[in-house]
């Protein structure tokens, strides 16, 4: 199976995958065509593991309104440390805006895992303190463990047993997103690869 997929993922991913699909129980071709898609999809084909948060000032106020007036805008565009310390400090168990947490914490690995305290837990799972220190091992050493532990936090896998029908990637999706963006690649993506698990 694993060969298969060879042409549609990089060889990054395939070297991870075989710990992935045992240590989160990815049993059956539904699960891993549906988490394989929704990672693809979130990461740009698995090109994508950090956060990318050089915002114009435009975007800032479009993005996250909540925290960017038009002026304060001006002052933080294209100053990626700065926002992600606004947007994320004092949130997601991130020290305030001046602890540096919100850069340290920031969205990393394929579904972008984000905050101290789904570092830490994440961390505690796979038994790997490191992560706490050098924050950045999310994004190179476990991109594809990291979005794993998502499904099953998330409890995405029992929704993936439903089957490969556009129904249930709506669902998937609606759990990953929070949304329904990009809808139609990630139908797409789930289409493609399962042909090639299935």
């Amino acid at each position: 199976m694993l060969k298969k997929l060879s042409s549609k993922i990089p060889v990054q991913v395939l070297s991870e995958l075989e710990y992935v699909i045992q240590e989160f129980d990815i049993s059956n071709p539904f699960r891993l065509s549906h988490f394989l898609a929704q990672c693809a999809h979130e990461s740009g084909n698995f090109k994508h593991v950090r956060e990318n948060l050089n915002y114009s000032a435009e975007g800032l106020v479009k993005v996250f309104p909540k925290y960017f007036s038009k002026e304060t805008a001006l002052w933080y565009a294209r100053k990626p440390e700065a926002i992600a310390n606004v947007v994320y400090g004092g949130r997601m168990g991130n020290g305030d805006k001046n602890s540096g947490d919100g850069w340290r914490f920031k969205g990393a690995g394929y579904l972008q895992l984000t905050g101290r305290v789904n570092f830490k837990a994440f961390s505690d799972h796979i038994g790997d303190a490191n992560i706490m220190i050098d924050s950045d091992l999310v994004a190179t050493k476990y991109p594809l463990t990291s979005a794993a532990w998502f499904f099953e936090t998330k409890k995405l896998w029992k929704i993936c047993d439903e089957g490969l029908h556009a129904d249930v990637v709506k669902k998937v999706t609606y759990r990953v997103n929070g949304g329904y963006n990009g809808l139609a690649d990630r139908l797409s993506k789930t289409t493609v690869l399962s042909n090639l698990i299935v």
